[in-house]
Order: C-alpha cells, then structure tokens, then sequence
C-alpha cells in the first residue's frame, strides 16, 4: 500500500491528514480524516485550501467513501453511495475547477473498475497518481515560470499559491522557489490578503522557511509599493480560468492586475492544466463562492466591526484576460489571445 506525505496534507491508506492551515503559522494542527464527509468538511471549512490541494484530497476523500461502503461497489447501492460521494465532496467548495477535475477523474475510474475484486486498491492508486502527478507539474510549471524572472527581480504575490495550496512545491511560489534553484536572486513582497490573510500566515511562513527574502505588505500597499519601482513582475496562482482567459483567483487579484497594468509591471498566473476550464467560456460564467461574514467582521476570532453590519464577502474575484500578461503552465508560457493558446494547450 502505498503512502504520501508532504507539507499539506499525508495519505496513510486509511485516513488522509491534513495540517489545519487556520492555526499556521502560530501553531502547526493536524486533523486526521477518516471518511468522506471529514475530507468535506476539511475542505469546505479550509483546513485545506487552494485548487490543486483541494483537487488531490477530494480524490483522497472518494477512496474514504468507497471504503466506507458494506457490500458490493459494482451493485446499484454500491454506485448510488460513490454517485453521492462524489457529489458531496463536490459541494464544499464552488469556484475551484481542480475540485470538480479531481471527481470526474475519481468516478471515471471507479465506473470502469466497479465490478473487480480490488476496486478500492484501483481507486487509492488513482487518488495517489493525481496527487505526485500534481508534485511534477508544479515542478514543470515552475520550471518554465523561472525564466522569466532576472537575477534581483521583486515579485509581489498575492494570497498563497505555494506547496500549502498544492500537493508540493507550489504554482506561483514554485515559479519563485525554481528561480532560485537555478542561482537567481529573487526578493518577494507578499499581500497580507484580507479577509483571510493567506499571504500574511502561509505566504510569508512558506517562503522564510525556504530562507527566500518576504517583505509582508497590506493589501492596499500594492500600487504604492509598484509606484516606488520596488516590483518587477507579478505572480499570482489561480483557481479557474475560463476558455478566454479570465481568471478566478482569491479577492483582490483584479485590483493587483489593474495596478500592474497602470504601471508597466508584467502579471503572470501560474496554474496547472487541470485549472483550465474550457466548459466555462468567460470569468462572467465562473460561480464565485461567498462567506461568511464573520471573516470580515473578526480578525482571527476578534471582532473589529460594528454587531450586525451589512457585509459582502465574495472569496474571489475574475481578473479579465486583457490584464493577465501571460499564463504558466506544464506544457509552457501562452499568452494572447487565449481563446487560441489555451486551446492549443489541449490539442
């Protein structure tokens, strides 16, 4: 049987466990799922977040349910349950594509094995080749992110697409930790990232655990930190982009590709493959999640706002394609127009 563990989360064969990204970078939690309906809540509660990370552990999660089934997985109660484990795992979160991926490939899987004696085995063996297939692709897609970074480049980040988001070594930050594999000077500010202050607790932890100089900023510091000229490129990961290349990614990423824009400062997404969505032909058709309020209103448990003030809390935002200079993938760097390049990615 065979076993996984990385920073985000570790397979054991019966239970997946996760580091509860909630309580970093102050102290490290582990919380230990041991079916289904845990790896739902691991996901929709963000004990484990960011879109390929989200992928993998629904995979991880679907071998939990098939598991948890008494009886015959090739009989109709047998494919009713895993219909209804997919679509509950499904449910925990709407905008990340990677979620979505993950399951059809899953489910494909277990249609087409339904009826053989070591079903389950299959299934694990699938969760476990979506999971390492993620190491190597954010490896390739860092790879190919390097080189557009110079020797002493700035990069701004914005929330964490680094290993924690990841099954290992990360999109955006893969593109910086690669950079500095191959002898660059790289220095990176990163976005605190309100109202969930990924870049703040994850970011920042990430990177000064790799020795790779972080400056931490606000979110609204951005442009007055590109006005100074202390950024050269921005790198950001994504959660879905859509067949013209819009792309989802956590709140705040428009106004930091409307700020790079203004001042002449290249805007990277780096995203794998699986986070292309050529179903979805716009960001205007991308289902944006909202929150809880109480994001908003408190600061890890601290209140800070007013008892019953109206909020609106959208957990991400669509970056239109005209602003997005190029997108980092496996295969290579495509750029304008997107309609064609991410095709071409496919064919």
């Amino acid at each position: 049987m065979s076993k996984l563990k990385t920073m985000t989360l570790e397979w054991t064969g019966d239970a997946v466990i996760f580091i509860d990204q909630r309580k970093l970078p102050l102290e490290e939690v582990y919380v230990k799922c041991t079916n289904h309906f845990d790896t739902f809540t691991a996901i929709k509660d963000m004990i484990v977040r960011g879109a390929p990370a989200i992928g993998a552990s629904a995979a991880f999660g679907y071998v939990l349910g098939a598991k948890e089934f008494r009886g015959e997985l090739g009989s109709e109660k047998g494919i009713d349950h895993m219909k209804k484990v997919k679509e509950k795992l499904a449910s925990s979160r709407p905008t990340a594509v990677n979620l979505f991926w993950a399951l059809e490939r899953m489910h494909k899987t277990f249609l087409e094995n339904a009826s053989s004696d070591n079903t389950i085995d299959i299934l694990e063996k699938e969760a476990l080749a979506i999971a390492f297939e993620d190491i190597e692709v954010n490896m390739a897609i860092g790879r190919n992110g390097s080189e557009l970074l110079r020797d002493g480049d700035t990069v701004l980040t914005h929330c964490n697409a680094g290993a924690l988001a990841t099954v290992d070594y990360g999109t955006a930050l893969g593109v910086i930790r690669a950079a500095v594999e191959a002898g660059k000077r790289i220095s990176v500010f990163a976005d605190e990232t309100r109202p969930y202050l990924q870049g703040a607790r994850l970011t920042a932890w990430e990177l000064m655990k790799d020795g790779i100089d972080v400056t931490l900023i606000s979110d609204n510091m951005a442009g007055w930190v590109m006005s100074q000229g202390k950024i050269d490129a921005v790198v950001v990961g994504a959660d879905r982009i859509a067949a013209n290349g819009d792309v989802a990614n956590k709140i705040g990423t428009y106004s930091v590709a409307v700020l790079a824009q203004r001042h002449g400062i290249p805007f990277y997404v780096a995203a794998p493959l699986s986070t292309i969505d050529l179903s979805t032909p716009t960001g205007k058709e991308i289902p944006i999640e909202e929150r809880s309020h109480k994001e908003i209103t408190h600061v890890q448990g601290i209140q800070v706002a007013p008892h019953n003030v109206k909020c609106y809390n959208p957990a991400f935002d669509v970056t239109p394609w005209n602003l997005v200079t190029g997108i980092i993938t496996e295969k290579g760097v495509v750029r304008p127009p997107y309609n064609v390049t991410l095709k071409n990615l496919f064919d």
